[in-house]
């Protein structure tokens, strides 16, 4: 099996097997069970607005230069739709260059309570956990 990236997408991969051509959208990011778990929670609680999508992504600040952008926000028309279990998110396909291979958890600890995001990606990253460098 041979994996091509398409240029146009860093989420898209193409295989070639036994001369037939497949098309399948991969995750970049990956959710463990305690996030999904949380990410239903927040998306069943009273009052949440549906019209919101869960935006996986980065933005430019932080001590290290890129900060995790994760939450609810409105769909825009370059966004790309993934789905994990079920749960469906959106992300800009630019970020992946910064965010491929990243896995997101939960840990609802007294102590240390949050999402966290370990990103292979990273060359850097500050105490809060939500700043990077690459």
């Amino acid at each position: 099996m041979v994996l091509y990236l398409n240029p146009f997408s860093i989420s898209s991969y193409f295989c070639i097997m036994n001369s037939q051509m497949e098309t399948s959208i991969n995750s970049p990011v990956s959710f463990t069970e305690n996030a999904i778990s949380e990410v239903r929670r927040l998306m069943a609680a009273e009052g949440f607005d549906t019209s919101k999508s869960l935006r996986v992504g980065v933005k430019g600040g932080g001590c290290s230069g890129l900060t995790y952008v994760l939450g609810f926000d409105d769909k825009q028309d370059t966004d790309e739709l993934y789905d994990i279990e079920g749960i469906q998110f959106i992300m800009n396909p630019a970020h992946g260059i910064y965010l491929i291979g990243m896995d997101i958890d939960w840990h609802g600890g007294l102590n240390a309570r949050g999402f966290t995001f370990s990103n292979p990606n990273a060359s850097k990253t500050c105490g809060c956990g939500t700043s990077f460098a690459v």
